[in-house]
């Protein structure tokens, strides 16, 4: 379900491979996770939304994710936020929803943050501000702790695969970062999808986000079954029917 695909080139000459569905505003922008890239599940259902009701939807890959350049390795939240501000300067100027899942979710309201004009709403699914202070922080054990120092690299034992990379410059740029607790302003309405069972982002550290939102149209829905992904039949039903209250119908 793509209009068009395009690679934007960001001032130190790396390129941002995105995806973008034609259709009527606001534009829904696609913010994926840590590690994860635009053709997981729920980045796919979106397009096929955007395609089947005449919305407009970008959805992109960060530095060192997916199909754009870059080594993930060296990637840091500065770097990624400003991937995600130059997407919605270059193919999202007009008002947005963000749709940001799990590490996305903090980037989206960082950008929030500084184009509050263009929100028209923000859409988070198991939202991790501050994961890398308050999520990774703690598994940081005397041995991890040891290759930070003498390295400045951490290989992370992962539940998805094999081990990966977490610098120690990821981990101090994250800190500068830091959201919680808040207060968070955001003015724009947000709407948080958390699982119950999320095993990566404890459901409470959502609602502390929830509750640290400036806004005063925040819903937050407990789905009490649900794991990190939230990427099965119900959960995609509950992302669109999200992103449908925050996004006008066409004319």
């Amino acid at each position: 379900m793509v209009d068009e695909t395009g690679r934007l080139r960001t001032a130190d000459g790396g390129e941002l491979a995105w995806r973008r569905v034609g259709g009527q505003g606001p534009t829904v922008v696609w913010m994926g996770g840590f590690r994860s890239d635009m053709a997981g599940t729920k980045a796919e259902a979106l397009a096929q939304w955007a395609a089947a009701t005449g919305r407009a939807y970008v959805r992109f890959d960060y530095f060192g994710h997916g199909e754009s350049s870059g080594d993930f390795a060296v990637g840091t939240i500065t770097r990624w936020r400003a991937d995600a501000l130059a997407i919605l300067d270059e193919l999202a100027p007009g008002p947005v929803v963000p749709v940001g899942s799990s590490m996305g979710g903090w980037i989206a309201c960082l950008v929030a943050m500084v184009r509050p004009e263009q929100m028209a709403g923000l859409v988070l699914v198991a939202p991790a501000p501050d994961f890398t202070e308050k999520l990774m922080g703690p598994e940081i054990d005397a041995d991890a702790r040891r290759a930070l120092d003498e390295t400045g690299v951490w290989m992370r034992p992962s539940d998805y695969g094999e081990p990966y990379p977490i610098t120690r410059n990821l981990l101090e740029d994250g800190d500068r970062w830091s959201i919680l607790p808040g207060p968070v302003p955001v003015s724009a309405p947000v709407r948080i999808l958390q699982g119950g069972a999320d095993p990566d982002v404890p459901w409470r550290h959502a609602l502390e986000l929830a509750q640290a939102i400036n806004s005063a149209d925040v819903v937050f829905q407990l789905i009490k079954d649900g794991d990190h992904r939230l990427s099965r039949p119900q959960d995609l039903t509950r992302l669109i029917a999200a992103v449908e209250e925050l996004v006008q119908p066409p004319a």
